[in-house]
């Protein structure tokens, strides 16, 4: 009824059908209540790829601002595929399950944050859900750190867990060196901090998600293409030139995934094609991708100036022509054209 897919990006304010008015799901509004009880006595749920805090808290039948308070989080929080959200608080709630869970994993874990002195993150952790583990205070694993409950950790990056009795000297060394996923050079350019910055959150959301094989963006681009009315010869160039087709690609001016789109150009794509599009999803990167090779071609003199158009900016090229470097993708993405033929 929607024309949306299993894979389909949904977003907040869109209206999705139901069905006819006179459809059954009113009555079964109701059932909602149910998980609230499950929720106040205190339960868990883990977060699967494509949820939202506010699916979440609407499907379990409590208020987002309970999720909220729950868990530290707040409207700029990300979540990732396997974290585990606490769903229900209360006052009685929260004080069994405290020392329920510690209980077992206690001996091997408290012990162990002193010892080392640091934990490595992986792919789904939180900072309250690392500090929990570990028997410190979320408190002090920022203060330690350096963080906020607003900023975004890495897979891979270590921080600081300071024990109880020895927080305070834990404090004073400064923050866990951190190697960023993306560089803030290319080429020799070096890019604004807030791009790099942006950048590398991106790339965090991507290292953290399924993508699909590079086999398989072959084929989701050749589809699109075609779908799309352009040459899929033409868009497979683009994309193997771009990425070598791995939608986890992120490069320092933070264009994103298999067709390497920036943020602006993503918003021009989502113009062309009267939807917005998420440039995270492997479908949405490459539709934005297409759209703007189509556009490109449409309105350009000719192929290659609507080549040097996706790489150095169609105003730029017709202001001040092909730079070197251009005339050197366009060629580029010719050569890969009669590959893919």
């Amino acid at each position: 009824m929607n024309e949306l897919q299993a894979n389909t990006i949904i977003y907040p304010g869109q209206k999705i059908k139901l069905g006819a008015p006179d459809a059954a799901p009113e009555p079964e509004a109701p059932a909602a209540a149910a998980p609230t009880a499950a929720a106040a006595a205190g339960s868990v749920y883990t977060v699967k790829s494509g949820d939202t805090l506010g699916a979440i808290a609407a499907r379990l039948g409590v208020k987002l601002s309970e999720v909220f308070g729950w868990n530290g989080l707040n409207l700029g929080s990300i979540i990732y595929p396997g974290q585990q959200i606490k769903i229900g608080g209360g006052t009685a709630a929260p004080a069994p399950s405290a020392p329920a869970a510690p209980a077992p994993v206690a001996p091997a874990s408290t012990p162990a944050a002193p010892a080392s002195g640091s934990y490595t993150i992986k792919s789904g952790d939180t900072l309250s859900g690392i500090a929990a583990r570990n028997g410190v205070k979320l408190a002090d694993v920022l203060s330690a750190n350096r963080l906020t409950m607003s900023s975004i950790i890495y897979p891979g990056q270590k921080l600081a867990l300071p024990g109880a009795s020895i927080a305070p000297a834990s404090s004073t060394p400064p923050a866990a060196t951190v190697t960023p996923l993306v560089p803030s050079t290319f080429l020799g350019f070096t890019y604004p901090a807030a791009v790099v910055n942006s950048a590398n959150e991106n790339k965090a959301l991507l290292n953290a998600s399924p993508v699909p094989s590079r086999e398989e963006m072959k084929t989701i681009v050749a589809d699109t293409a075609r779908r799309m009315g352009v040459d899929p010869s033409l868009a497979l160039a683009f994309a193997y030139q771009e990425s070598g087709f791995n939608h986890r690609s992120v490069s320092p001016a933070n264009a994103i995934g298999t067709m390497q789109v920036i943020p602006s150009s993503g918003e021009w794509a989502s113009d062309l094609v009267g939807r917005p599009l998420n440039l995270l999803d492997p479908y949405d990167n490459v539709t934005a991708g297409v759209a703007i090779i189509r556009q490109l071609v449409r309105t350009s003199e000719d192929l290659d100036t609507a080549i040097a158009g996706y790489y150095q900016g169609q105003y730029s090229v017709s202001k001040y022509g092909m730079y070197d470097d251009t005339k050197l993708y366009v060629e580029s993405i010719k050569a890969h054209q009669k590959n893919f033929s």
